[in-house]
């Protein structure tokens, strides 16, 4: 049974519905088992919105001053945010900043990248996929806390290029 086979096998074994087939011949045995009645718990992880305040009762002109010149800040704040490149997973997983436990960090907030640095790793399967950064610049923020489920095009790290 070569590669090909086992792909079409697992296509197969999704498209159909079944939650576990195993196929046993005389040098290989192969168990597949879809996610339909899996007991390990599904992670899903949000990413907040910045809040904006609700508007409170107003009893004295201050007050009414304060809260028109907020929205003002949310928008600046949001356009600071839009000089900035975003670097997002290609993939669903588990998102690491360091290489394995005793290392340091790939990147820190305020670290200089170049374009093809390594910025993280994200275990899918067992398989830990280094992410590179497309561009060249400097990290800003870093969106995801060390050892979160990420999904696709979560985005992971805030990069200036300028």
């Amino acid at each position: 049974m070569d590669l090909k086979d086992i792909q079409n096998l697992i296509k197969f074994v999704a498209k159909s519905g079944a939650s576990e087939v195993k196929l046993e011949m005389e040098d290989v045995k192969i168990t597949i088992k879809t996610g339909h009645d899996v007991d390990e718990p599904t992670y899903i992880q949000h990413i907040p919105a910045p809040m904006q305040q609700a508007p409170q009762m107003v009893t004295s002109q201050p007050q009414v001053e304060t809260a028109s010149t907020a929205p003002k800040e949310v928008v600046a704040a949001s356009e600071d945010s839009s000089k900035y490149i975003t670097v997002k997973s290609p993939i669903i997983g588990t998102f690491y900043r360091k290489p394995s436990p005793d290392k340091p960090v790939f990147k820190e907030v305020g670290d200089a990248v170049s374009a093809g640095d390594v910025l993280c790793v994200i275990e899918a399967m067992k398989l830990f996929n280094e992410i590179e950064s497309e561009v060249s610049g400097r990290i800003v923020k870093v969106l995801v806390d060390d050892s979160s489920p990420v999904e696709f095009d979560q985005p992971l790290f805030l990069i200036d290029p300028s």
